[in-house]
């Protein structure tokens, strides 16, 4: 059965076109929402590298075990939480293995030192890398509404993705966000920094 217009189709006509193995609907599918996809496993990350990986898995995924179109799934909500979970999991185990690594080696410094950068280069990449530590800091559900929404993410779909009404996204958003700039700037006063 193949969806006449696959781009004029709703998600609900691609999930049940995604059931009888219909390439175009797939097809369609991955033009829709792959960028933004890619773009949550970016923020997630930070690695341009295991985000494209993990993308693809998220499609793979969908690809050999189609939402059963009974389960009132919503397409977008369903990519967005099978990306985020695989998101966290990757970052959890590369922490695993980078703690491992430097307990081995018995090591109080990263393994590779930076490369010479401009100043600038190198306040970004910090100032990067105590987001990313205050939001691993936050509860999953609320890394995950930050991340979605900062992709682009609509709050329907924020809702679908991590199980909440619409009408609660706003507030989880807010809460989350000043949960996490309350971590920022913790770190910042660990570090010293003003």
């Amino acid at each position: 059965m193949s969806v006449p217009h696959a781009s004029a189709a709703s998600d609900g006509a691609l999930v049940q076109a995604l059931q009888t193995g219909d390439d175009d609907a797939f097809a369609e599918v991955l033009r829709r929402y792959y960028p933004t996809v890619y773009g949550v496993l970016l923020r997630i990350t930070g690695s341009p590298d295991e985000a494209e990986d993990l993308t693809q898995e998220v499609f793979l995924r969908l690809y050999q075990r189609p939402i059963p179109p009974e389960s009132d799934a919503n397409l977008a909500g369903w990519l967005y939480r099978v990306a985020t979970n695989l998101g966290f999991n990757a970052t959890r185990a590369r922490r695993r293995l980078r703690d491992r690594v430097l307990r081995w080696a018995r090591l109080e410094r990263p393994l590779a030192s930076e490369p010479p950068n401009p100043a600038a280069e190198v306040e970004r990449r910090d100032a990067a890398a105590r987001v990313r530590q205050a939001l691993a800091e936050l509860p999953e559900r609320d890394r995950t509404v930050l991340i979605l929404r900062y992709s682009g993410v609509s709050y329907a779909e924020i809702a679908a993705a991590v199980g909440i009404r619409t009408s609660s996204v706003g507030t989880v958003l807010a809460r989350a966000e000043r949960a996490l700039r309350a971590r920022y700037l913790a770190r910042d006063a660990g570090t010293g920094e003003e």
